[in-house]
């Protein structure tokens, strides 16, 4: 039985349970619950802080998990990244006050709290700058105000913590993070892992596409078809009246509705855009 470890709370695990739903797997209906066994798809789900996830599966006690790419890097874990997963974008940047350091070299001899000592100190080793890493669990804004930091290192999303705090970020992004899916460095192939990644595949294809259907005259097919290449082919059948097709085709979702304005421009009706509850392409 694949042993997962799934996120228990915080930002990954509405949307780490969701997706894990939509591919068909048993998910706790209970927050209080600690495991779950799907024993229709010789599964179980583990529900484990977010932050020892990489831990768990590193050590080979579990298989497989769901968590941060900033969680991964951080933890040290024997975990390797083996896929993405397009939810809980993040990025992690250094800010500051003004009249602090506006540059990752001005960090050298200074005190940087963060919740990720692990990713901020390979990231200032890399560039050859020593500095204080304090570790503090939670929120680090404050912590120059206090007096504990000159400077902090955390996730940024939309910035406006930071600017409330009085802060401004500087240099780089430190990292790019998004949930993932992990597992054991240098392990062997793992009994029902490609069926899992190939199910969360799904889901993100489906995601990323509508099915697209709608009727054309026959003398616009050829130009139908070139703004609905769908993935193979589109599929394209005859309609009772005479001259017509109808065409199915999936279509990329953030551009649905442009493609609905060219199709109807040259002729295109009864243009339907549904939803893809799973796919495998």
């Amino acid at each position: 039985m694949l042993k997962v470890a799934v996120p228990n709370k915080g930002a990954l695990s509405e949307a780490a349970a969701l997706m894990l739903a939509e591919a068909g797997y048993r998910q706790r209906r209970n927050t209080k619950d600690l495991v779950v066994v799907d024993a229709a798809n010789d599964v179980e789900f583990f529900y484990l802080r977010p932050r020892d996830i990489a831990i768990y599966v590193g050590q080979g006690t579990l298989d497989v998990g769901v968590t941060g790419r900033d969680l991964l890097l951080d933890s040290g874990a024997e975990a390797d990244e083996v896929m993405t997963l397009g939810f809980a974008a993040s990025t992690f940047r250094f800010a500051a006050p003004e009249g602090g350091p506006a540059a990752v070299e001005q960090l050298a001899g200074r005190r940087i709290a963060t919740s990720y000592p692990g990713i901020v100190g390979a990231h200032l080793a890399a560039r050859g700058v020593e500095a204080d890493v304090v570790r503090l669990d939670g929120a680090v804004e404050t912590s120059i105000r206090l007096g504990v930091a000159d400077a902090i290192a955390d996730v940024v999303e939309t910035g406006t913590t930071l600017r409330q705090a009085g802060l401004a970020v500087f240099g780089e992004p430190i990292l790019q993070s998004e949930a993932v899916v992990v597992t054991r460095r240098g392990a062997a192939s793992t009994p029902g892992l490609d069926v899992f990644r190939r199910r969360l595949d799904s889901v993100i294809v489906a995601r990323t596409y509508v099915m697209m259907d709608y009727d054309i005259d026959g003398a616009q097919v050829d130009r139908a078809v070139e703004l609905t290449p769908g993935i193979e082919s589109p599929t394209v059948s005859p309609l009772h009246r005479e001259g017509w097709f109808a065409v199915r085709s999936m279509v990329p979702r953030d551009a649905a509705q442009q493609v609905m304005d060219e199709l109807y421009a040259i002729g295109a009706r009864g243009i339907i855009v549904t939803d893809i509850l799973a796919c495998r392409i």
